[in-house]
């Protein structure tokens, strides 16, 4: 949802403002997500993947401070060609494979880079996801580890931006009021996922975002 709402909005806002937009969208409609089977299932996979979360947060606060001072073209690209990469090569068939050894060491790359370009944009998702798809997470607990780590990620870019100035009196009207739709969306999500095939649902996932980290590349080169 993050990296789909900033590729349409920065279309024809700023992208620090397009990033204002989704913060607050993003922040609640993770709670369900996280919460789906219940606290303690959402705990068990804080305790599970507490690397991974605290590098996300530690990305996060690293690159938050960079966002007024970078230009949007710059932003728009340093988001949508890595993605894009990333998301071609899932489609191609070059899995990220890692093993079991190195987990932890991919735990701290894939937080680390995600978290990174969580501040700059508020999406996280890439990293996140390519880590758990190359261990072969089971879709109900990918799911739910992306609303978790996205849940803590959303709450510390929350208050990043407000501290970056992102986050202000003007923009945080304009964030709460895309909430509604963002939950109507989510809600819409959850029937379609609890419909399709694993595999169905990853080639899906993969295709939405290909689209949306095109339109970003495309907007990053014409301006």
């Amino acid at each position: 949802m993050p990296l789909i709402m900033i590729s349409g909005m920065s279309s024809f806002l700023p992208a620090d403002l397009a990033l204002a937009g989704l913060i607050f969208a993003t922040l609640l409609t993770n709670v369900a997500q996280a919460l789906r089977q219940g606290p303690r299932a959402a705990w068990g996979s804080v305790r599970r993947y507490r690397l991974l979360i605290g590098c996300v947060i530690g990305g996060i606060l690293i690159s938050a401070p960079l966002v007024p001072v970078l230009p949007d073209r710059v932003m728009l690209l340093v988001l949508g060609v890595p993605i894009l990469a990333f998301t071609l090569s899932q489609l191609l068939g070059r899995q990220l494979i890692l093993h079991a050894r190195h987990r932890g060491r991919a735990e701290v790359a894939m937080g680390l880079t995600g978290g990174f370009f969580g501040g700059l944009s508020g999406v996280w998702g890439p990293p996140v996801i390519a880590y758990l798809l190359s261990f072969n997470t089971e879709k109900m607990e990918m799911v739910r580890v992306q609303g978790v780590v996205f849940l803590i990620g959303a709450t510390t870019l929350t208050a990043a931006h407000l501290g970056s100035g992102v986050l202000n009196a003007q923009t945080i009207p304009f964030s709460a009021a895309l909430v509604g739709p963002a939950a109507i969306g989510m809600w819409l999500g959850v029937r379609v996922q609890d419909r399709l095939p694993a595999a169905r649902f990853r080639k899906v996932t993969l295709i939405v975002l290909s689209v949306a980290a095109a339109n970003l590349i495309r907007r990053g080169l014409m301006g």
